[in-house]
Parts: C-alpha cells; structure tokens; sequence
C-alpha cells in the first residue's frame, strides 16, 4: 500500500491510502505524481497537496495523523510538539526534551512545569 497525507496550510488534515499499483510506473519504480493525480481526481484535491508518506517511517520522518506538521524545508511530516519546552531535531523530525532521559534504568514522566523528568516511585509520581 502507499500513504499519502492531505496537507493543507502546512497541516495534515487526512491521510488517504492507495493500492502500489497505483503509482507504479511504466518503469515499475513507484512514482509520487501518479498517486497524487489519482486521489487528486477522486477526491476533488489539489494534487500539491499530497504528499507521499511512509508507514513504518522509512522516509519524511514520522508516519503522520491528523495535526501533524508537513515542512517543506526539512521534507518531513512532524509530529504535535508534546510540551512547550521541547525542543525539535531537525535530523530525525522528532521532539526532543531539553534535558536527558536519566540513564539510571528508572522510570521518569516529563513535568513542564520545572522542565525536568520526575521518577515515578511504585506507579506514582
């Protein structure tokens, strides 16, 4: 199957799934035009604003759902920032927190209001 995200202003607002053989070209290499003139046409969309997608990630950084930011600069789809603080790197499209995960096998939950990680102590914070 291929995956392609129905962006609009920036944002994806669907994604849609198509058959491989859609976008097989004469050449038998997958071709992101062709999917995008299909759904275009069966959809009434405008074929810019598909974007090719991959499920598992392979490529344009995270499979994205609905809210996700697609950026043409960096040609990935990035996910809703999980709190302010966080901070995104550019190479994996991917939210990253400000401090370190602590290293100490323990288990931690985020807490934005003193930007830190907070080990949770048998289920409680």
């Amino acid at each position: 199957m291929a995956y392609f995200a129905h962006v609009v202003s920036g944002v994806v607002v669907r994604v849609h799934v198509v058959a491989d053989a859609v976008i097989l070209g004469t050449d038998g290499e997958e071709n992101e035009a062709l999917g995008q003139e299909f759904l275009a046409e069966l959809h009434r969309l405008n074929a810019e604003d598909l974007v090719q997608c991959s499920y598992s990630g392979s490529f344009r950084g995270a499979y994205p759902g609905t809210g996700f930011v697609y950026s043409v600069v960096l040609d990935c789809f990035i996910p809703p920032t999980p709190y302010p603080s966080w901070v995104l790197d550019e190479a994996t499209c991917l939210w990253e927190a400000p401090i370190d995960y602590p290293a100490d096998g323990g288990q931690y939950v985020w807490d934005e209001e003193t930007t830190d990680w907070i080990e949770v102590q048998n289920g409680t914070e």
